[in-house]
């Protein structure tokens, strides 16, 4: 399933094109409250016991930032007050994101024309993005795209409704904000096999991401000359939202996470890769770049063996989980941030990959 705004195949292979959005900036966002696995465990054992010692030893995750101090967690309420952090904290890190990105990619505030918002570990209405808005700056005629429920995959599926946006309106410029704050949706009476992964492998973070239309011209400083987004693919599998999510009830999120998580990958993904690059004349073999999200050991070796990379192909994949975490949708983002930082080779080609809720897998083709 081929997004409609790119219908045309690359020509030649790798080389930039003058219609397609480009990134300019990344950045990522955390709170100071930083723990490692073990300090996670002591206080978190009337959660988890006598299952988290077992599933932490092989979560892959030594560290993480939470969303608050983590001596809180047992003394929270309910639904209500986890919901009220969320609020606080999710302005505190989409401000400092979207204001980090923007100083990258060398734009002011009020040079945006849009902002997309993905989020799944909270409730907010007015949304994140209006909350932020005054005080970063943004025009009071600001486009506001907030999703929700797209879970894990909403990081790939916000780049590529980001790049939806910029070949529609190719003189603008857009930013995608992830926050995630998967900690506040723990429930201590859910002893349950989901829940305990949850508590062991979930981090809390935020992520953003500047685009710029084909079109767009800098004032000043000229524009990072980050990678190009050639194109998008999304995919929806039948009679599977069983597979993954959160079951919402009086006491909040209640995470459902199948064991057939990583078989999706081992069924599916291979195949929707393939298309995908077929549709461009592509194959894996002229792939050099693997962003993808880190939902696990069991994902990550699933998503290795299914398309036939090489170990090391998910080398920042394996080290945002080990240091963050898995962050839901901003997870893809900080990987994607670590790519960045070790400069792909011009002209060479990468794929963004996530799997998520529905149960789905969003796929971009970028350029460098």
């Amino acid at each position: 399933m081929t997004d409609i705004a790119f219908s045309h195949s690359l020509n030649p292979i790798g080389t930039p094109r003058c219609g397609d959005p480009r990134v300019t900036g990344t950045a990522v966002a955390f709170t100071t409250h930083r723990y490692d696995q073990d300090e996670v465990a002591r206080a978190l054992t009337e959660f988890a016991e006598p299952g988290f010692a077992r599933f932490a030893r092989t979560s892959g995750v030594e560290y993480r930032n939470l969303a608050l101090p983590v001596e809180r967690y047992p003394k929270l309420a309910g639904f209500t007050e986890a919901n009220e952090a969320y609020l606080e904290v999710a302005v505190e890190l989409g401000e400092q994101a979207v204001r980090r990105a923007l100083d990258e990619a060398h734009l002011r505030p009020d040079e945006v024309d849009a902002i997309l918002t993905v989020s799944s570990t909270g409730v907010a209405v007015p949304t994140i993005d209006a909350r932020i808005a005054s005080k970063l700056g943004l025009r009071s005629d600001v486009k506001r795209i907030p999703l929700f429920g797209l879970g894990c995959v909403a990081g790939a599926a916000g780049m590529a409704r980001m790049h939806d946006y910029l070949r529609g309106f190719p003189d603008h410029v857009a930013v995608l904000l992830s926050v995630e704050l998967c900690s506040l949706t723990l429930q201590r009476d859910d002893t349950s096999i989901p829940a305990l992964i949850g508590v062991c492998l979930f981090g809390d973070g935020a992520a953003a991401v500047v685009g710029t239309g084909a079109d767009r011209v800098p004032a000043g400083l000229p524009l990072q000359q980050g990678p190009q987004i050639l194109a998008t693919h999304s995919a929806l599998l039948p009679d599977t939202v069983e597979v993954m999510g959160w079951n919402v009830s009086s006491s909040g999120f209640q995470l459902v996470m199948s064991r057939d998580v990583p078989k999706m990958a081992d069924d599916h993904l291979r195949a929707e890769v393939d298309r995908f690059l077929a549709e461009h004349q592509l194959t894996t073999a002229d792939i050099t770049t693997w962003v993808c999200h880190p939902g696990g050991p069991k994902v990550l070796e699933s998503i290795t063996n299914a398309v036939g990379m090489p170990a090391e192909a998910l080398r920042h994949s394996w080290e945002s989980m080990r240091d963050n975490g898995n962050m839901s949708s901003a997870s893809v983002l900080d990987v994607f941030n670590r790519t960045l930082a070790e400069a792909p080779a011009a002209g060479s080609l990468g794929i963004m990959l996530a799997m998520g809720p529905g149960f789905s897998f969003e796929l971009l083709l970028l350029s460098w």
